[in-house]
């Protein structure tokens, strides 16, 4: 057998790569011709294959990709070929949960408004100064400052798509006694924490009662401009909108319409369909807008996990097993 890795990686790597595959042959092909040669008598790759290199593949059984989404991998080709193809899920989710509730207290305690104020030097409670004289009136007196700090366990956190990211978001926001919807074409519980995930067809039910919208979907076919105008209006007034799935799931010119009509509260988002986004767009400058830059994976671990993940598909495809990360190439995960 036969695996080929293109583009090439390295040596450290390799090592562990050729411990793993044993008694597979492994080639390292350095540049595109190498990789079109070495690919004829494969029965294995790694890495970003491409229509020219998958007509060239005589025996090709299965596919190994380095990213975890696949709207820049998948092909016509390659989605009608009989190889196996997995992915790299599975890395992120406690990482990027940890994002999406980073995103949450932030909204629920104002704290990006108050990082705005410190700026300026400026004191003052989110609610106004009418809401300070009001909450000396005693306890028994809910001030408008207080209207504008949530309590998390009065909240309700939808999360659409509940796979391995999406459940993890779950198991966060129990922590701080939040109530959980989801949905997903898939899953239907996340066992200790959500008793029923509903079907796709639900997500006008999960709009309309939570605080919280996370996106944690795939991009697919189906998710392509998921969230427009009609999403959000179904959407509680109060509602923020957290995106760290994929930038095109979501319009951003009817998300930027929304926030300036006042149809949901706020958004927190990760990613874009553009990026970087563009430096004219109107999100940049609104104060009920958090962005960062495509890095809700960060973190130091991703590297090991990622070399994990490869090593143990190499094994099991040796084994004659199908690789953990599965995926169903019609559905794009």
């Amino acid at each position: 057998m036969k695996l080929v890795l293109f583009p090439p990686v390295e040596d450290q790597r390799l090592a562990l790569i050729r411990e793993a595959a044993r008694p597979m042959t492994v080639v390292n092909a350095p540049d595109a011709a190498a990789a079109l040669a070495e690919i004829a008598d494969a029965d294995a790759f790694f890495g970003k294959i491409t229509p020219p290199l998958l007509a060239r593949a005589g025996r090709l059984r299965w596919v190994q990709t380095a990213t975890a989404s696949l709207e820049h991998y998948m092909f016509d080709a390659l989605i009608e070929h009989p190889c196996r193809l997995s992915n790299m899920r599975g890395l992120y989710s406690d990482v990027i949960a940890d994002h999406v509730l980073g995103f949450v207290l932030c909204f629920a305690r104002n704290l990006h408004l108050y990082r705005d104020q410190q700026r300026a030097r400026h004191w003052e409670p989110i609610g106004g100064e009418a809401g300070r004289a009001d909450f000396a009136a005693g306890p028994a007196f809910v001030s408008e400052i207080d209207r504008r700090h949530l309590h998390l366990s009065d909240c309700t956190l939808g999360v659409v798509g509940v796979g391995n990211i999406g459940a993890e978001i779950c198991r966060r926001a129990q922590g701080f006694g939040m109530k959980i919807l989801g949905v997903d074409p898939r899953c239907r519980e996340v066992p200790d924490v959500v008793s029923q995930v509903w079907p796709t067809q639900r997500l006008p039910d999960l709009l309309a009662q939570s605080d919280f919208v996370v996106i944690a979907a795939p991009h697919t076919p189906e998710t392509y401009k998921l969230f427009r105008r009609d999403k959000f209006d179904a959407m509680k007034k109060t509602a923020y909108l957290i995106n760290i799935g994929r930038g095109a799931i979501v319009d951003l010119a009817d998300l930027t319409a929304a926030l300036q009509s006042g149809r949901i509260a706020g958004a927190a988002l990760d990613v874009f369909e553009t990026e970087p986004l563009p430096v004219d767009s109107t999100l940049w400058t609104m104060p009920n807008v958090i962005i960062t830059p495509h890095i809700a994976a960060a973190s130091t671990h991703i590297a090991e996990r990622h070399t994990q993940t490869l090593l143990e598909n190499i094994r099991l495809f040796v084994a004659g097993k199908e690789p953990a990360t599965l995926v169903d190439k019609r559905k794009w995960f």
